[in-house]
């Protein structure tokens, strides 16, 4: 009697990370005075790799991409100048643990992506379509809502919010439910709506609930703009009419592009390395719990 075939088990998620913002967020939310062996502040590697593992711990990824990129890719400053130009240079006690983000992560089995012109959130895009393209689900962990237009069957967003255990998980279902638009709109929305934190002013008057009413009468941005002449309500006509061209570089800054990136071969997490590489730096509870898995 021909024994039946194992089962096959489904390979787990890939779990794309926006490093930049995991590390911003635990330099802040965790004191300086969390230091290595040489007296230096790993405050952020530590906070960030609690997060990414947390993550790593609940989903049990095929693999585990950290994305790296400058700041504003040149094209959106060209664009726009305004563009992220509120944005802090990286703090002193930052800079030296940013340079090592590399070697330590990598230690973990996690590949570590950069790329010269566009930005870490490119990158998670990327990676996300190429997930999704190849039958398989992305993970996208990230501070940024923009994000959300890279949520649909196959991938979803774990939104980190501050003061929140855990990330949540957000799909289609949420970020209509959240903005009263699609993922496929986010980019018309944050293009009519703004973006403070990446200094996007979005049309004059324009707020979140004005910005999804076009959207679900139009469509589209484009489409909101050609309707424009037609608006009833004076101050929003004038205020679409006046903006058109700049309103549709918004939407192009806040649109993702193609990294050019390959998808990721199956690389599960080594603890054992992780662990020392914790060690190394000081980190040992963080350590002890990564040589226990």
């Amino acid at each position: 009697m021909r024994a039946s075939p194992l089962p096959s088990i489904a390979p787990g998620p890939l779990l794309a990370v926006d490093t930049p913002s995991m590390l911003f967020r635990a330099f802040y939310a965790l004191p300086n005075s969390i230091v290595g062996p040489d007296g230096q502040p790993v405050n952020a590697l530590l906070g960030a790799a609690n997060l990414i593992v947390r993550e790593v711990e609940r989903y049990e990824p095929r693999a585990v991409v950290l994305c790296f990129g400058p700041d504003a890719a040149h094209y959106r400053t060209e664009l726009y100048p305004s563009y992220h130009a509120d944005r802090e240079e990286l703090p002193d006690d930052l800079s030296p643990q940013w340079a090592d983000a590399r070697a330590f992560f990598e230690a973990f089995g996690w590949t570590v992506a950069s790329h010269d012109s566009l930005e870490a959130d490119d990158l998670l895009g990327t990676y996300a379509r190429l997930e999704a393209e190849a039958g398989g689900r992305a993970l996208l962990l990230t501070g940024d809502r923009d994000m959300y237009q890279c949520a649909n069957g196959r991938v979803s967003v774990l939104y980190v919010r501050t003061g929140r255990q855990g990330a949540e998980e957000v799909g289609p279902d949420e970020v209509r439910e959240r903005y009263g638009i699609g993922p496929a709109q986010v980019p018309d929305f944050i293009a009519l709506r703004g973006d403070p934190s990446d200094g996007i002013p979005g049309a004059k008057g324009v707020g979140e609930k004005t910005a999804a009413e076009l959207l679900r009468r139009h469509g589209s941005l484009e489409a909101v703009l050609d309707s424009a002449m037609r608006e009833q309500r004076p101050k929003l006509r004038a205020a679409l009419l006046d903006a058109r061209e700049e309103l549709l570089a918004f939407k192009e800054i806040a649109t993702l592009r193609d990294a050019g990136v390959e998808r990721p071969p199956d690389r599960p997490t080594d603890w054992s390395a992780a662990a020392g590489a914790a060690g190394e730096r000081g980190m040992d509870r963080l350590a002890e719990r990564l040589v226990d898995r």
